[in-house]
């Protein structure tokens, strides 16, 4: 194996602990990423040198949209950007008019499943539908199926598949009552020995479950970071504040999960009303200290808005593109469901939980928290589709343009702590999309998605498209 190529797949599976001195090799000029012959089907543009003119950029960091931009993208990577008029563009780049559209990085999803349930590896398809989507990396945030997952990040990291950038997952850990491909600790040695056994193949991110012990987090925690490992958690047996307390790095879902405020709830145990879904006063003191707690300890939360959308009946409808992927067993259930959401159309409770979820996020966003975006795929909220959908949530809820796209992008990159994707800035990685219109007019846009590029590589997304109607979910 290359050493290129041996390097860029030790920097996907351990994004967040990689050797930087590493990640800066990965897109040296004599080494460009190269996909197999078979996978060229997919591109639209594969030359080393390309410029972008009349461009109107959202980079990723927060900043206002910037208009009659060049971007020069050399062999995999940003070159330059600046204004149309500062940029001279040299001899033999191919120039792209992009002229009325929008360029946003590659989407950075941070709680982005090859699994969904039923179905403990739907990686071949899931990963089509996310690159086509925009979604140029995951982080899998727990795996149903380890082995296939790590393998096939491999294979994407050599560009024999093609897909987003894959940061791996050990399996879930939890307490008793977990599901069958999860891990129910026996005793700290077999803590220790499973995370061991996932680091040896190059695993750095563990996810901890609803029923998890307090003294196992402690212990997976403790092992975690001694071997410069993450760990992050869809908590509910352990509160918020404890978990951040003890070190978590980062924890998933937001108020819907945050068990600090059930009522009776009792130590470790998954139990306590959930009245504060709907009673919860959410810029109450007690509401932004635990924030402001997670804050300070650097703990960043991912949202997954589009999933808890699917679960509100005058809401959880599938769109033409996610009906056309579906397999014929999810549509079935998809038809079952949509038929017992229209008996309840007129209940809006979990309309109005849905828009507090979004509220608790954005107040954390702008308190300073690291905000991150994630899809959570199930239902119908299908891979890429559910990430595109949590952005036209965020507008809904009020974020700005660029805030969203921050939450979706550059957000998502500092979590991983991988300081070569996430914006569009020199001497960054050529991860980006081309959207058909003004996004900032209309949200709707995020999901007219014209070209990705990944590596500098510029893939079609119909083409993509097309070889996943109705294969998501196939029994």
């Amino acid at each position: 194996m290359k050493k290129l190529t041996l390097l860029y797949f030790i920097a996907i599976l351990c994004n967040g602990c990689a050797n930087k001195q590493e990640q800066k090799l990965l897109h040296h000029e004599d080494n460009p990423f190269k996909l197999v012959d078979s996978l060229k089907k997919y591109v639209s543009f594969h030359e080393n040198q390309i410029a972008l003119i009349h461009a109107r950029v959202i980079d990723g960091t927060g900043q206002t949209a910037k208009t009659g931009q060049t971007i020069l993208i050399e062999h995999g990577s940003f070159k330059a950007v600046g204004n149309d008029a500062g940029i001279t563009i040299p001899e033999k780049f191919k120039i792209i008019d992009v002229k009325g559209k929008t360029v946003i990085p590659g989407i950075v999803g941070m709680h982005n499943h090859l699994h969904i349930p039923r179905f403990p590896f739907v990686g071949d398809i899931a990963t089509k539908l996310y690159l086509a989507s925009g979604i140029t990396t995951i982080q899998t945030c727990g795996a149903a199926s380890p082995e296939q997952e790590i393998a096939l990040a491999r294979q994407i990291a050599e560009g024999r598949e093609i897909g987003p950038d894959i940061v791996t997952s050990a399996p879930f850990f939890t307490g008793e009552g977990g599901n069958p491909h999860m891990i129910i600790p026996r005793n700290e040695q077999h803590i220790r020995d499973t995370m061991q056994h996932w680091i040896r193949q190059g695993v750095q991110w563990f996810k901890v479950y609803r029923n998890t012990k307090p003294e196992d987090l402690k212990i997976i925690l403790d092992e975690a970071h001694k071997n410069h490992c993450k760990v992050r958690g869809h908590f509910c047996s352990v509160t918020f504040e404890e978990a951040t307390k003890l070190g978590v790095d980062g924890i998933e879902h937001g108020l819907n999960s945050a068990s600090d405020f059930r009522t009776h709830k009792d130590f470790g145990v998954c139990n306590g009303g959930r009245e504060y879904m709907d009673e919860l006063i959410m810029d109450s003191p007690e509401v932004k200290k635990l924030q402001q707690l997670m804050i300070d300890h650097q703990v960043f939360l991912t949202s997954t808005a589009s999933i808890y959308e699917a679960s509100v009946p005058n809401r959880g409808y599938a769109d033409e593109r996610s009906l056309k992927a579906m397999s014929p067993y999810l549509l079935e259930e998809y038809k079952e469901r949509r038929s017992k959401f229209d008996q309840a159309i007129n209940d809006l409770t979990r309309e109005k939980r849905l828009k507090r979820i979004i509220e608790f996020e954005y107040q954390f966003y702008k308190m300073g928290g690291l905000l991150c975006s994630g899809v959570d795929a199930g239902r119908h909220v299908l891979p890429g589709f559910g990430d595109q959908r949590n952005f036209e949530l965020y507008i809904e809820a009020g974020f700005s343009t660029e805030e969203a796209v921050q939450v979706m992008t550059g957000n998502g990159a500092k979590a991983l702590g991988n300081l070569t994707i996430g914006t569009i800035e020199t001497g960054k990685r050529a991860d980006f999309i081309i959207l058909d219109g003004n996004l900032e007019k209309d949200a709707s846009v995020i999901q007219k998605v014209e070209t990705v590029f990944k590596n500098g590589i510029g893939y079609d997304p119909q083409k993509i498209l097309a070889e996943t109607h109705g294969k998501f979910g196939v029994e």
